[in-house]
């Protein structure tokens, strides 16, 4: 289905491309998995770092989600401090492509500085 197949007759929200913007959707998800894309694993602090003004209660919540919808797999070391990791599912590696198109537009669109 592509955004054409779309006939406005029911409610966007339930069409793939609705399911696919509730899961990446909002304003640090694609963040997210695009820092993951880039370096794999990610710890929370350094993820925290390379995001800038996020504050740790939006990128827990972001990543507690990420993870509930099989996007972002957590790994918890049992060791003093404790060391949790993240990283990209298998799921989440079919996105990158969109990601690099989204990536691509942005370069050819984002104004001269």
């Amino acid at each position: 289905m592509s955004l054409a197949d779309y006939k406005g007759d029911g409610n966007i929200q339930e069409t793939p491309f609705g399911y696919t913007l509730s899961l990446i959707g909002g304003k640090w998800k694609m963040l997210i998995l695009y820092l993951l894309a880039e370096q794999q694993p990610v710890r929370f602090n350094e993820m925290k770092r390379r995001l800038g003004t996020i504050t740790y209660r939006t990128l827990s919540s972001q990543l507690k989600e990420l993870e509930a919808d099989g996007l972002v797999k957590r790994t918890e070391y049992p060791q003093v401090p404790p060391k949790v990791e993240y990283r990209l599912t298998e799921k989440a590696e079919t996105l990158l492509p969109v990601l690099e198109q989204l990536c691509e537009w942005g370069a050819r669109n984002q104004p001269a500085r």
